[in-house]
């Protein structure tokens, strides 16, 4: 008998929706249902029937443990809340519920796409400050070929070509682009901080550091 089992036994002791008394004071409904919502939110796995009780000392059955989990999912039900209690991997956890997937998807996809190599951004903040700009003076300014970093720029949607340098050759120039604006919480460029601004910042930075 696994000790799971032997705890939904012993439970059958104790009616539903009872919190089984000791030495420390009962629990009310309300509070159980808040201790229960507080521990799935912050859980990163299912939470079993037993770890739950054993957070209130097994002062509370299962039964009643299940009782509340039960009442605070209708409860986000009646209130269509976008998230759920599923019972998984014979534990508890609090999901999105399915219809919010794409949401969910398209979120965490921006928030990928904001995670550049130094190498990128060096590169994102020469199109920024100087556009529009030729990727001949963008790697005049970095010293190095910028071939990729700027393709991997435009595939995230932060840069674009905004068109051609009228003169010999007719080089393409790159702008950044309303996606940047976006991903950066700018209304428009003329949020940017200046670049005097950026310098003291970094030089506080670096004094910070020297002093640490």
């Amino acid at each position: 008998m696994d000790s799971e089992q032997k705890h939904l036994e012993d439970d059958s002791l104790i009616e539903e929706g009872e919190v089984q008394q000791t030495d420390q004071p009962g629990l009310s409904e309300s509070e159980i249902q808040a201790v229960l919502e507080a521990i799935l939110f912050t859980a990163s796995e299912p939470i079993s029937v037993s770890q739950l009780r054993s957070i209130f000392d097994r002062t509370v059955s299962g039964h009643a443990i299940r009782a509340q989990l039960q009442k605070l999912g209708q409860f986000y039900d009646q209130h269509q809340r976008s998230f759920q209690i599923s019972e998984i991997a014979n534990g508890f956890q609090i999901c999105t519920r399915p219809g919010y997937a794409g949401w969910i998807e398209k979120f965490h996809t921006r928030q990928v796409r904001v995670k550049l190599t130094p190498s990128a951004l060096e590169a994102l903040a020469i199109v920024v400050y100087k556009q529009p700009v030729t990727r001949l003076e963008i790697e005049e300014i970095r010293g190095v070929n910028s071939d990729s970093v700027l393709n991997s720029l435009i595939e995230k949607g932060l840069v674009r070509i905004s068109g051609r340098k009228q003169e010999a050759g007719r080089a393409l120039l790159f702008s950044s682009s309303n996606q940047f604006l976006e991903q950066f919480g700018l209304k428009n460029l003329s949020d940017l901080p200046s670049v005097e601004e950026i310098q003291e910042i970094l030089d506080q930075s670096e004094s910070d550091l020297n002093n640490s």
